[in-house]
């Protein structure tokens, strides 16, 4: 049973929906990757969502980004939305963030996969000490890597 579903709305999408799967196992956050359209497989992605026991949905889209928007309509439990960058970029983002009152979307930066399971861990942290300790090691890590990059630069 994996704790965060990521859903594509298409194959292309599966770069970025890597870069979330990767950062989950880091975390070791069972997780699993479908594809599901929004529009071209509404009844699909109903279902998907419906029967899934995942405590967090992760939804990468581009375009009209109808994704995560439909996926927080099916479920009360939370939903991270990432824009995939295109031509315009921004049809994508407003997608996302633009939701009515009442059906929120978390928004992350466009393709950031790894951003979207950072913040599931996160959610997920608020009742798990396991994972509040992991990321406080992944924050210390970056830090460090930092002040290396930064003694790297200086000498």
């Amino acid at each position: 049973m994996p704790v965060v579903l990521i859903i594509l709305g298409s194959k292309s999408d599966l770069e970025i929906g890597k870069k979330a799967l990767t950062m989950l196992q880091k975390f070791g956050v069972g997780s699993e990757i479908v594809v599901a359209s929004a529009h071209r497989t509404p009844e699909r992605l109903w279902n998907l969502v419906r029967e899934s026991d995942a405590k967090v949905f992760i939804t990468i889209a581009g375009l009209a980004a109808a994704l995560p928007g439909a996926v927080a309509s099916y479920t009360t439990k939370p939903v991270i939305g990432v824009p995939v960058s295109g031509a315009v970029n921004l049809d994508s983002i407003l997608s996302i963030v633009q939701m009515p009152p009442g059906i929120p979307v978390a928004a992350v930066g466009l393709d950031r996969g790894e951003n979207a399971a950072i913040l599931a861990v996160e959610m997920l942290a608020i009742s798990d000490v396991r994972l509040t300790g992991k990321l406080q090691e992944y924050r210390k890590e970056m830090g460090d890597k930092i002040e290396k990059d930064s003694k790297e630069v200086q000498a």
